[in-house]
């Protein structure tokens, strides 16, 4: 026999013990589930080039969330986020334990939650699986603003560098990869309820992507520049590597002198222009004339400009910059560029007094200040932007950069307070979207690994190891020509978010017009099923 339906009045302790036991079990079962599929979109991110796990995740979620309120929905999606982001984010706790690593992503987990809960009330609109990605790329955009400016790390596009929907990067940037990614996945769960529907929703995006191919170019229609990518590793990983700021700049000037002599000795190209990376001088150039010397005699004995990760006292404020700067042969510093987009809990401290009651360890995160001018260099033939470490992450600091009139993009950065993580290879991949995404090639600068010159067309050409000294060289080409994506800047996303969250507006305003007298059954498909609404 079938048990009853639950009415809106009845609890879950009126419940007939079998119909409890099974509400538990199916909750549990939700549970697990959700998890499993957070799990599985963060098995697509790199190191791993398992990309196609990530549509797979948003089945399962889609699976999860249709039919359900937004309670349960706003549950399932914290237990998913918590799959995805836990473990992606595990690099933030290398060497300051739980305190950084577990809240980053609860946090993160709860905003992914605010998204599936709206996920789940567009989940009975016609046409479904289409709202639902719209407004999955609302939710990302509110990630990349809130809270402490914005924490865009885990957006689904960093994680398909390798996949077939990378070309769409050239088109709507990220967030078009990203809506395609969950396009996909929720429409292979909507199969089961609309065959023709579900199969559009999963066909569709994979062709576009396939068909966005013939839009990426790799033709070097500014000329071309041999450059050089210095790593020049640190004496030992951590957070006291800054301990080490006059062995850490040592190293980079010795592996630039010895790239100087296999370009003597013809081993080498001789490099146009050479990039070091973040904090590869943290003691600053313009107080300290010993660490100047030593700079200038690297660039002297390269015979090219160089761009040099300092750390730059403000003579006003006396504050700390996290600054580029450019030296040139026979002249010395010529230009700097100061980091824009600083990381909250490390470069910045938002709100010290308050956090320190949990923990003094907040005083060891800095006091920097940002830049404003995305102005990168000119170097030879090439114009450099400059996107330093974390600024890589944000959509719009990557674009500003390249609108100031960019053909090459810089991207040096310090993963040397990460160890052994998969961050390197995280920022890797950000980095490889934005050479699609802009048509630009990239040349990835690390103190400690993993070093690379990537292709306009995502590829890497070149990469180094992580711990060890290198330097890579080679001839890329130098691109004007601006990607649909570019010129179309943050419009596709604010479009593709205004429709999320007009559906969202509709679905709302039809469950009022059509909602139940009190007192009716309530369908499975309209129960709270997830862990916040089991009750």
């Amino acid at each position: 026999m079938v048990a009853a339906p639950v009415t809106s009045d009845q609890s879950v302790a009126d419940m007939p013990p079998i119909r409890r036991r099974r509400d538990v079990r199916g909750t549990l079962l939700r549970v697990l589930l959700a998890a499993a599929g957070g799990g599985a979109v963060f098995l697509s991110f790199p190191p791993r080039t398992t990309w196609w796990l990530a549509p797979v995740g948003f089945a399962v979620l889609g699976v999860l969330l249709y039919g359900r309120r937004a309670r349960a929905g706003f549950g399932l999606g914290v237990v998913w986020g918590l799959g995805f982001m836990a473990p992606l984010l595990r690099w933030t706790g290398e060497f300051v334990g739980l305190i950084a690593w577990l809240p980053l992503a609860l946090l993160c987990a709860v905003l992914i939650g605010v998204g599936t809960a709206a996920m789940a009330v567009v989940s009975r609109v016609p046409g479904a699986p289409l709202w639902m990605a719209l407004v999955w790329v609302a939710d990302e955009a509110l990630r990349a603003v809130v809270p402490f400016g914005g924490f865009p790390w885990g957006k689904i596009a960093f994680g398909q560098p390798e996949g077939w929907y990378l070309p769409l990067a050239s088109v709507g940037g990220a967030p078009l990869v990203g809506f395609a990614v969950a396009l996909t996945g929720l429409g292979a769960a909507h199969l089961g309820r609309n065959w023709k529907l579900g199969a559009t929703a999963v066909v569709l995006p994979l062709a576009a992507g396939i068909a966005a191919t013939a839009l990426v170019h790799t033709d070097p229609d500014q000329g071309s520049v041999t450059v050089a990518a210095i790593q020049g590793n640190v004496p030992r990983a951590g957070l006291d590597f800054n301990a080490q700021r006059r062995a850490v700049l040592d190293n980079h000037v010795k592996r630039t002198l010895e790239l100087a002599d296999d370009v003597k000795a013809g081993r080498a190209q001789q490099p146009d222009l050479v990039i070091w990376p973040e904090n590869s001088s943290d003691i600053d150039p313009f107080r300290n004339v010993d660490a100047a010397a030593q700079i200038q005699r690297a660039v002297e004995a390269i015979n090219a400009p160089v761009a040099v990760g300092a750390v730059v006292i403000d003579q006003d404020d006396r504050l700390p910059r996290n600054t580029v700067v450019l030296y040139e042969p026979g002249i010395g510093a010529t230009d700097t560029y100061t980091k824009r987009q600083l990381q909250p809990f490390g470069e910045t401290m938002p709100y010290r007094s308050f956090f320190r009651i949990f923990s003094e360890t907040v005083d060891r995160a800095g006091t920097f200040q940002p830049g404003t001018d995305p102005q990168g260099f000119t170097m030879g033939a090439a114009k450099v932007a400059i996107d330093t470490c974390y600024e890589v992450a944000f959509d719009s600091v990557v674009r500003d950069s390249i609108t100031a009139g960019a053909n090459l993009i810089a991207i040096p950065t310090n993963n040397a307070t990460f160890g052994y993580t998969e961050m390197t290879y995280q920022q890797l991949a950000m980095s490889r979207l934005r050479a699609v995404e802009h048509g630009k090639s990239v040349v990835v600068a690390a103190t400690s690994g993993v070093s690379a010159l990537v292709a306009p067309d995502g590829s890497v050409t070149h990469r180094s190891g992580m711990f060890t000294p290198d330097a890579l060289v080679a001839t890329v080409p130098l691109r004007g020509e601006a990607t649909l994506a570019t010129r179309l800047g943050a419009w596709p996303e604010w479009v593709m978010t205004a429709l999320g969250l007009m559906a969202v507006a509709f679905s709302l305003t039809t469950k009022r017009r059509s909602r139940p007298t009190p007192g009716a059954g309530v369908g499975e498909e309209e129960t709270d099923g997830g862990p916040a609404g089991a009750a």
